[in-house]
């Protein structure tokens, strides 16, 4: 079974920066795609950012500019960094690992991790 776990979550003043972790324990991570989503108190689970296995980078329109997806080429991590926070960025944050196999979607998500943006 592949587990997933973030790490990375924290409280941070407007403005201010973090670097999300996420470990996939699979042995092969590199057919992975990994994608960062996150929830807010009372609002829907949103797709932030993802990351192909080639490496290919998305985000959405909310957090170009400011925030920036990569995954190790040799290891099992991925990353997201996080700059001019704002405290409509306040949510948890999800990381999902995604592939297909014969046409199907076999995906993983972790717990969460908090991230708090407020002075």
């Amino acid at each position: 079974q592949v587990q997933v776990v973030e790490s990375g979550g924290d409280l941070v003043q407007p403005g201010g920066s973090l670097r999300l972790s996420c470990v996939v324990s699979a042995s092969r991570f590199r057919v992975y795609a990994m994608n960062w989503h996150r929830q807010a108190p009372g609002k829907q689970r949103e797709l932030v950012a993802g990351i192909t296995t080639h490496g290919y980078p998305e985000y959405a329109d909310f957090v170009k500019g400011r925030f920036a997806i990569s995954r190790d080429s040799g290891g099992n991590t991925g990353h997201l960094q996080m700059n001019e926070l704002k405290p409509e960025d306040t949510a948890v944050y999800y990381c999902h690992a995604e592939r297909t196999i014969g046409g199907a979607v076999v995906d993983y998500w972790g717990q969460g991790t908090q991230v708090n943006v407020s002075s």
